[in-house]
């Protein structure tokens, strides 16, 4: 088997992880509320609490083991680390599907997020099998995972979640398993012995994970924009299913059904557009010209008077999905083959960080602005902080001074040929 042949099944077997994760959380964003309301018996504004609190339970379970996983992939290799999360996800999913109470559910969330933090070492892997001027598109294939998993995951969830809201939790749990058995036979091992090193403590602290940012200069200022866009990305899951079944009266079917749609696009636009689009004007122009997409789609979700509008702006806001293979790629290309791990997990945690906040907040202004305390009725509150985020985001990138490296990839292969 020839290297690019190795470097292929690897590219397939990474595609296919975070797909299966992707597609349990695709499961759980329709039936959430459901699944919450049966657990708690709360209505709609409750539930919405609830929903900002499981998912900050995730993002703070991903935000303390992201830089241990990154870590222990540096020093044991990707190929375990990979192999072991994802057995630890199908045993989250097969708990959800049984869980008798909320706190259970908690629980639940709490194993996935740590499983989560297995997407610091995909990342790894790909920086590891990747010539810089391919890492973009390379990244961009994680995306393209992402769309992919939210057109099958609530498309299964919303439909299945109106019988029996418990049944897609077993079939993510058996995808898991099978693709944990999948990469035992398949997956090679990314990071060679002289590459890696011993793990020291302060390394695998989310604490220490954010100091180790300090010795890359270019990376720090990049971890605001991050803040920012995930902040505004956080929206969405926290607001979406109970922003539209307030505002359109959407069925879970109806609000599966859209995420799907948002899949659909997503993973067009990860799995080619950011292939095609960011060698072609650069990483630097890709992640203004994503940004400035995602000011306006979640300015048009805000104040969109009928339910067809939200899938007019879905089009717009896919391509803030050029942005982030290109801030990936553009931080990637400075540090060494021994630091991606350390690099891809301490930015793994900031994300983490602002996940912890982002959903509460966002859960806390779709239900204060949907009650009688504020002084004006505007469910879209969380979507216009969420444009208002990415124009922050637009404007610290702008202060941050350019790589020399971040140009488009033909001009990087023509120089070092």
């Amino acid at each position: 088997m020839t290297e690019s042949r190795t470097s292929r099944h690897a590219l397939v077997f990474i595609f296919i992880t975070i797909l299966v994760d992707m597609t349990g959380l695709g499961l759980i964003i329709p039936v959430l509320p459901k699944l919450i309301a049966e657990l708690t018996g709360l209505g709609l504004s409750g539930a919405a609490r609830y929903g900002g609190l499981v998912i900050f339970v995730y993002a703070g379970m991903q935000f303390f083991f992201s830089p241990v996983i990154g870590s222990l992939s540096d020093r044991f290799g990707r190929r375990p680390v990979l192999i072991l999360a994802l057995v630890a996800i199908g045993i989250d999913y097969t708990i959800t599907a049984l869980a008798p109470t909320i706190t259970w559910l908690f629980f639940a969330r709490a194993l996935s997020g740590m499983a989560g933090a297995s997407y610091t070492t995909a990342n790894a892997y790909i920086a590891d099998i990747s010539p810089p001027e391919k890492r973009a598109a390379n990244f961009g294939l994680v995306g393209a995972a992402f769309g992919l998993g939210f057109i099958f995951g609530p498309a299964i969830g919303g439909i299945l979640g109106q019988h029996d809201v418990r049944l897609p939790f077993f079939i993510a749990a058996a995808l898991a398993m099978a693709n944990a058995l999948y990469g035992a036979v398949v997956l090679t091992e990314s990071l060679p012995q002289e590459n890696r090193r011993k793990f020291e403590i302060w390394r695998a602290n989310p604490l220490g994970a954010l100091t180790a940012l300090r010795r890359f200069p270019f990376v720090l200022p990049l971890c605001g924009v991050i803040v920012l866009m995930r902040f505004a990305h956080d929206a969405n899951p926290a607001t979406w299913t109970y922003y539209t079944m307030l505002k359109f009266h959407w069925t879970t079917a109806g609000v599966g059904y859209s995420l799907m749609a948002a899949g659909a696009i997503t993973a067009v636009v990860y799995g080619g557009l950011t292939r095609a689009v960011i060698p072609l004007i650069g990483e630097v122009r890709a992640v203004y010209f994503g940004l400035a997409c995602g000011v306006l789609a979640f300015a048009g979700y805000a104040f969109a008077a009928q339910g067809w509008q939200m899938y007019a702006w879905m089009l717009v806001g896919s391509l803030v999905g050029l942005s982030m293979p290109a801030l990936n790629a553009i931080m990637s290309k400075e540090v060494g083959p021994a630091e991606q791990g350390e690099l891809q997990g301490a930015v793994t945690s900031v994300g983490s960080l602002t996940s912890i906040m982002a959903p509460v907040a966002m859960s806390y202004l779709f239900a204060y602005f949907t009650s009688g305390k504020a002084p004006v009725y505007f469910p879209g509150a969380a979507f216009l902080a969420a444009s208002v985020c990415l124009a922050l985001a637009a404007a610290v990138f702008a202060l941050v001074k350019p790589s020399p490296v971040n140009k488009p990839a033909e001009a990087i292969v023509e120089q070092e040929t």
